[in-house]
């Protein structure tokens, strides 16, 4: 006798959506809608950006190695003041090292450009990193002053690792003008934030630990991120080992936007001294270091908001708006010191000044971008970086200068010349053209 086939289960049918609910009570008709409502967000700016295939691995290790240029200057002031009991000497070897990066960085910049990101940024990092060991143990063992010189110049081979990173936005980003605006703002903002972070950072470690632990951090840090960085080749412009453009230098508008980065320079190496000079002068010297920080958040924070929104009209016209609320909001802390003499009113006036900033630079940066020849956009932000830091050195020397021979309290009017000079420098071009 046959076994009977047990009957194969029904699959289960897709419930229908519950339809509208209706009812009728006395003279009212009441409707109900049970379906569930899905809304569907679009998706915000950053979150468009940091989608782009291999974005969030490149940006992770460039983040990480970038931190450490915010330390490492801090790191050698108090190790060699700490050790050596002179701040002049500290500031001559930190102040020859930032000669010998305004030299060297451009070339490094150029060969990143001829023979790609990974072949060139990692030797010259680890080089670089000698630098700084060689400096450590210099330090350490009591070696002759002039050793100190010579290790921390060899620092300066350190690749502009935010350079490289706006490099491969616009890389992966070529032809969306609005997607490249929100990476360079996010640079911008993750620069302030790194420089907001590192000198806290370095601090801390140099103090709570030993007087070499924070140049050591950023060494193991620098090395790391660089190696995390460089390890994602699918992102990488593509190496120009015989560019066919001329240098950045000889291409128009270039040279004309250096100077305006050294006069911007002068506005960030000046603001440094003189608050500290401030601080000092108020018997609260130690503060100095979170109130610059304040300056760096607001920067920060303006540089998200504005990579946020899409901005109008060409770089060439925003630029000189940008200078000009920058050189209208340094007047803040120039009036609060020379008013109330208040750290607290100063500290509030900075993050409101800082806020300028970011647009500034993004914008700058953008320009840059733009005039500079293809195949060589790392030498030609490094240019501008390299101007930015030969501005910090002469708006250091202002500021200090000003600080001995008037006031802590007038020298705020330097970085508010500086700034004026930088909103004249963005307007000749646009006179000329007239």
């Amino acid at each position: 006798m046959p076994t009977p086939t047990p009957a194969r289960p029904s699959r289960p049918t897709p419930s229908a959506p519950p339809a509208p609910f209706l009812a009728v009570t006395a003279d009212t008709v009441v409707a109900a809608d049970f379906r569930p409502r899905v809304r569907h967000r679009p998706p915000g700016p950053y979150r468009r950006l940091l989608s782009t295939p291999g974005a969030r691995a490149f940006t992770v290790g460039n983040l990480v190695a970038r931190l450490p240029m915010g330390m490492f200057s801090v790191s050698a002031v108090v190790m060699i003041a700490g050790t050596r009991g002179s701040y002049a000497l500290a500031g001559a070897v930190t102040a020859t090292g930032l000669a010998a990066t305004a030299l060297v960085a451009p070339w490094t910049a150029r060969l990143v450009d001829r023979y790609g990101q990974a072949r060139v940024a990692l030797p010259a990092t680890l080089f670089a990193a000698l630098g700084s060991v060689a400096l450590l143990l210099c330090v350490r063992y009591g070696a002759p002053a002039w050793t100190l010189f010579a290790a921390y110049a060899a620092t300066a081979t350190t690749p502009n690792t935010g350079g490289m990173a706006r490099a491969r936005w616009s890389h992966l980003l070529k032809g969306d003008a609005d997607a490249l605006h929100t990476a360079n703002s996010f640079e911008q903002a993750a620069d302030e934030l790194c420089f907001m972070l590192g000198p806290v950072l370095a601090a801390f470690l140099c103090t709570a630990l030993f007087p070499e632990a924070g140049t050591l951090v950023g060494v193991v840090l620098l090395v790391t991120g660089m190696l995390l960085f460089t390890a994602r080749r699918s992102t990488e412009p593509p190496a120009r080992p015989r560019p066919t453009a001329k240098a950045p230098l000889r291409a128009p508008g270039i040279p004309p936007l250096l100077v305006v980065c050294l006069a911007m320079g002068g506005v960030f190496g000046s603001m440094e001294v003189v608050t500290i000079a401030f601080a000092d002068a108020q018997g609260h010297r130690a503060a100095a270091g979170a109130v610059l920080a304040l300056q760096a958040a607001g920067s920060c924070a303006a540089g998200l908001l504005y990579g946020a929104i899409k901005p109008a009209g060409p770089a060439e016209h925003r630029l000189p708006w940008c200078v000009a609320a920058m050189t209208a909001l340094l007047t803040l802390p120039l009036l609060a010191a020379s008013l109330s003499g208040s750290l607290p009113l100063l500290a509030l006036t900075l993050l409101a000044g800082g806020m300028a900033t970011a647009p500034t630079m993004v914008t700058t940066m953008t320009l840059v971008q733009h005039r500079t020849p293809e195949g060589r956009l790392n030498e030609g932000m490094t240019l501008a970086v390299t101007g930015l830091l030969g501005g910090i050195a002469c708006g250091s020397a202002a500021g200090g200068w000003t600080v001995e021979h008037v006031s802590p309290t007038a020298a705020y009017g330097v970085p508010v010349t500086a700034a004026a000079i930088a909103l004249l420098l963005t307007l000749l071009p646009a006179r000329r053209t007239a």
